[in-house]
Parts: structure tokens; sequence; C-alpha cells
């Protein structure tokens, strides 16, 4: 039997059977996110399902290429669906203008109709990079997000931000276009390595943190199989998907409750432009960081949340091999007027004020839009000094 999850984010015992089909309510533009292990053998069938006819391009990198492009382009052809690809870099750095340019060009090359589709076949990268080319090239096509990592799959597939980074800072040009379909396939995460892993951990655990601490307390409990496989993992993926799927639905543009998924983004995203977009620190490295020092700042400059606890939500973080601390990040640590410059570029300061996401408890996130510039200055000042 097929699961299909409404409505808001509940924790529930892991599904064993089929896959569990989450729904984004977007009105005319809903659309299902499909988790389970082995669906991306179901890839041709949906498509074909939902755009008869419809020629693919796809969109992944080098590492991706390797392990699943063969299969993908493989299903596609079992489905008689006619396709082509272009195969960019791995990492951040793909999320530039030169790349951006060139897998406009090969989409546009491979004379892809406003009728067909794109497929972003990889992690949080590319989801952005083939998301963000399907939203201009030819003023918009129809993409697929085939999420192979698990920060993609429990985040960045999901919602519809898709984006490239400036020189002055991380996502700040793009556009918002949601997919027609998500295929999250469990399978394809048993092969990634267990940094990967431990990263796109810290956008799952997100979920608990800011608005259910009965799914914190379940991961505190069971994220070790979580990392091994199996239905509890599939189930972490499910219940992040169906928050994500909730908080979207009542806010697509970010205009109020959205925000709330940028726990950890303000610090974090500062950190990983201050280190360069890096193997120094990875995007979900940098949130888990960022997640740490939110907890921190509530507790001790905004007397928000108890010290014990901000510590437990941190102590979870530390016990699963993610870092918490500024000092984490090997290498030299970046200075404070950098950290301060980009943090205003990514939430800007208004009257020398900051928006924040900071937290009341476990599950209790909120939006905090007169966070004094001065006191996160001090803040960081205390955390680069190792205090």
């Amino acid at each position: 039997m097929t699961v299909s999850v409404r409505g808001e984010a509940k924790t529930a015992e892991p599904n064993t059977g089929d896959p569990t089909i989450v729904e984004v309510k977007l009105g005319a533009r809903s659309y299902d996110i499909v988790i389970g292990r082995g669906i991306i053998a179901s890839l041709g069938a949906r498509i074909a399902a939902l755009r008869p006819g419809a020629k693919t391009f796809i969109v992944t990198d080098e590492t991706v290429a390797r392990h699943v492009l063969a299969g993908a382009e493989s299903v596609l052809d079992r489905a008689g669906i006619k396709k082509d690809s272009v195969v960019v870099p791995p990492g951040e750095g793909s999320k530039s203008f030169g790349v951006f340019e060139r897998v406009c060009e090969a989409i546009i090359a491979s004379r892809i109709e406003r009728g067909d589709l794109v497929v972003a076949l990889g992690g949080g990268v590319i989801g952005d990079l083939a998301g963000f080319a399907a939203a201009v090239v030819r003023r918009g096509l129809d993409y697929v997000q085939v999420p192979t990592t698990l920060l993609a799959q429990v985040d960045s597939s999901v919602g519809g931000k898709t984006a490239i980074d400036s020189r002055q800072g991380k996502n700040l040009i793009g556009a918002f276009h949601q997919p027609i379909l998500v295929v999250a396939d469990t399978a394809l995460l048993d092969t990634l390595p267990p940094r990967e892993f431990r990263a796109g951990y810290a956008e799952l655990v997100k979920y608990g943190f800011l608005g259910d601490a009965a799914f914190f307390d379940w991961l505190e409990a069971n994220w070790k199989d979580v990392f091994a496989g199996g239905p509890a993992r599939d189930h972490a993926i499910a219940v992040s998907c169906r928050a994500k799927a909730a908080i979207v639905a009542r806010d697509e543009r970010e205009t109020g409750d959205r925000a709330l998924l940028n726990l950890g983004h303000t610090f974090g995203h500062a950190l990983e432009a201050a280190c360069g977009y890096s193997d120094r620190l990875l995007h979900g490295e940098a949130i888990a960081i960022g997640m740490a020092l939110a907890f921190d700042f509530s507790a001790t400059r905004q007397g928000l949340v108890s010290k014990a606890e901000a510590a437990r939500a941190i102590r979870h973080l530390a016990a699963v091999g993610l870092p918490t601390r500024i000092s984490d990040i090997p290498g030299p640590l970046p200075p404070l007027d950098r950290l301060m410059e980009l943090i205003a570029q990514d939430k800007k300061i208004k009257r020398g004020k900051l928006t924040f996401i900071l937290v009341r408890g476990t599950g209790a996130a909120f939006i905090e839009t007169g966070v004094e510039a001065a006191e996160v200055r001090a803040f960081l000042s205390e955390k680069l000094a190792g205090r």
C-alpha cells in the first residue's frame, strides 16, 4: 500500500512497505515527493505519466555520473523517453555564472522545448543549478528533482528555491521555481561518504529543533539506525519532507513562516562563505555550527532557553560527529569583521538590527527581527576567542 502523507509534520512509526508519498500542496502547482528504496527504477514511468511524450535533459555532476547516470538513462530508455545530458564538476564551485551559462546553452542546444523536462540528478548544488536553469531557459521549463544526497532529499530538493552564488554571498542570484516531482531514492545514500551523510543529517535534525520536539527525541534514540539505513532512515527523511512541505504550502516565497527553515543558516552561510565554499567546511557542517551558535546565543545572550536545553541540542550534533564550534573549522579562523559583513549580506541590517531564527526550546524556533548587530558581534568575538 502506498502511504500518502497530508498536512502538518507528525512523528510516527517508520514505514516498512511501499514508497511514502508526501504532497506539497500549492494548488495547481502541487507535486509529490516520492520516498523509498530503489524507486529510481520508477522514474521513467512517473515522468511518462506526468508529461506523456516529453523529452528530458539531465543535469548532473561528475561524481554522480559515475555511479548513477547510466542507470537513470536506462530507466528513461525503458520508458521510451528521449534524453540528453550535461555533466559539470562536483562541488559548490559549479553554482557560478560560468557553469550556469554552460548548462543553459547545453539545454538550448539539445532543442528542449517548452513542454519538455529538465531532470536534476544530484545533490543540492545540482538541484539549485538545474532548477535555476529550468526557471529561465525558454522563460521557464518544468523540472524533476532526483536528489542523491541526504541534504538534498530532506531540504534543497523540496520547495522550489533555486540559485547560484555571487562573490558577495551564497544563493544571492536565483528564483522560486517549483519542481513537478521529487523522486528521493534512499538507496542512493548507501554510497555517500560518511562525512557527506553527516553533513546532510544537520539539515534533517533541524526539523526537530525548529518545530517537532518529538522528532528530536526520536532522533536522539534512533540516529544510529538512521545512519545505518533501512526503515529508520526512510522514516526520518519522510518526517523531514513532511515538515518542509507543510511550511512551503503555507509560505511558498518566504514572507513569513518559511524563514524558520533558516535556523542556523545566517551564522552558517557566513562561515561557509568565509571558508570560500570549499571542502574545509561543507554546507551541512556550516549549518551544524550555525545551529549550535543559534542555541548558544538564544541561551547565553537572549535568555530564551535554558543553558541545559541548549547544551542538549549541541551535544547531539557533536555525538553524530558534526562540528559545533567555530574552532572546529580546520585552518585559520575567519576575521570577525568579515563574518559580520557576510551576516549583513545574508540577512540585511535594518537600522542596526538583524533578523535571526532563535529558539525558546527544542521544537520552538521563532523569527526575531530585532537582534542588535553589536550583540551578535560581541557574541562572535567570544566564540572566535574560544570562549
